[in-house]
């Protein structure tokens, strides 16, 4: 499956591949219409010591969510995010993101994502999109 690359991403700090400083998440689109990708919790990251910070965990799952929306065609920007802190993800080991559209309502759109680690949802969320120009 190839990786999702939208125009208007090319800089983004979760997802860009031309910014050097971000996290150049690759994000691939799933028979399910899903997208995941995996990604490597590294020390540059933490929060308190050996641990993932909160506001890394919402960016990666806000990109998890819009790239979910990419995959589907429309171009949309954040309107709510909503995340669920369910256990702590630890630096220094490999997570796994995936995102999926729940509910079209266009212009807006209802997505929910999980950041995952040894097989753990260790955050959940919730966001709504309003479709832009792109």
């Amino acid at each position: 499956m190839a990786a999702i690359n939208h125009k208007l991403h090319g800089n983004c700090v979760a997802c860009g591949p031309a910014n050097p400083a971000g996290l150049r998440l690759k994000f691939k689109k799933q028979p399910d219409g899903s997208v995941a990708a995996a990604v490597f919790c590294r020390k540059e990251l933490t929060g308190y010591d050996g641990l993932l910070h909160g506001g890394v965990a919402a960016l990666m799952l806000d990109s998890a969510m819009v790239n979910c929306l990419f995959a589907a065609g429309v171009t949309a920007y954040t309107a709510e995010l909503k995340l669920k802190y369910r256990a702590p993800v630890k630096i220094g080991r490999a997570a796994e993101l995936r995102a999926w559209l729940e509910k079209d309502h266009c212009p807006l759109y209802l997505t929910r994502g999980e950041l995952r680690q040894d097989g753990e949802v260790k955050v959940s969320a919730e966001a709504k999109f309003m479709r832009g120009e792109g």
